[in-house]
């Protein structure tokens, strides 16, 4: 059987049951039995979540060596990824121990992907739709790596610079910057939908998915808004609060001298105070001395 492209050559052990077929390197059985083991939690959760069913068993293969790894992909940054064609989720588990509880995550965003493409065809389900409900259902954005202090959905939001979801349909960009940017657009736009429609409503454009409805005319029967409209409409949210952010780094060096201004103010008036206080007291211990 080939497992994914870069893996064949390679010989695997296989740990199965009727959940879940792990394939691994002899050094990873612990993994593949962590694996096991945590998947009916996962899988069950995602079940409750879409409100749909696996219609086959999943396989997951744990890779030891990244350099393994990195043929299969695009992107350096990329730490694990889902062949749903093959009900395949392919891990370099060498990431894995780099954060706790990451494995966990991981294995349920791509498991996520696995359930999707169960039910919704490829044609039908749009790559930052696929990615964004992924995001959101795992709370993570583990398939790959990013340093959360660096949006670049911020800054997106400060310069109106945002990748246009449309572009997003079928691949996402190769670059670093656009890459992170496509996940983060992804994520932010489908909590959008949920947070301001509620899971109900997004459920039920899910279903029209399913049943081979094009997405815009699935968003126009579900939000009677037009798709581009509520693109917009996502934008203008994200722009309010980014606003005190805006303006507190266009002012940063001020509020930042000023704050210094201050604190060497406070030293002064304590020092100037603490000189008049010993002034006062010498003064006392030399007219109690003369008299």
């Amino acid at each position: 059987m080939v497992l994914a492209r870069g893996a064949s050559a390679q010989s695997f052990r296989v740990l199965q049951d009727q959940n879940v077929t792990v394939y691994f390197d002899d050094s990873l059985e612990p993994a593949a039995k962590k694996v096991t083991k945590i998947f009916p939690q996962v899988s069950g959760d995602l079940v409750k979540i879409f409100g749909w069913r696996f219609l086959s068993r999943p396989s997951v293969l744990l890779l030891k060596e990244r350099k393994h790894f990195l043929k299969m992909v695009e992107s350096p940054l990329t730490v694990a990824f889902a062949v749903p064609q093959k009900n395949l989720i392919v891990i370099d588990y060498s990431r894995m121990l780099m954060r706790p509880f990451r494995l966990s995550v991981t294995l349920k965003h791509e498991l996520c992907h696995i359930l999707l493409h169960q039910h919704i065809r490829f044609s039908s389900l749009p790559r930052w739709l696929d990615e964004g409900l992924c995001q959101w259902a795992s709370d993570g954005i583990d398939e790959i790596i990013m340093d959360r202090q660096h949006s670049q959905l911020n800054r997106a939001a400060l310069a109106n610079d945002f990748i246009v979801l449309s572009d997003l349909k079928s691949r996402f960009p190769r670059d670093e910057r656009g890459l992170i940017l496509a996940y983060e657009e992804s994520k932010s736009f489908v909590t959008y939908l949920f947070s301001h429609f509620g899971s109900t409503q997004v459920l039920s454009m899910l279903d029209l998915l399913a049943n081979g409805t094009e997405t815009s005319i699935a968003v126009q029967k579900t939000f009677s808004t037009p798709f581009e409209e509520l693109e917009k409409k996502w934008h203008q949210s994200i722009r309010p609060r980014m606003v005190w952010f805006e303006q507190i780094s266009y002012h940063l060096y001020e509020i930042l001298f000023a704050f210094a201004a201050l604190i060497c103010g406070y030293a002064f008036v304590r020092i100037l105070v603490r000189k008049r206080l010993y002034k006062s007291e010498e003064e006392s211990i030399n007219k109690n001395s003369f008299s």
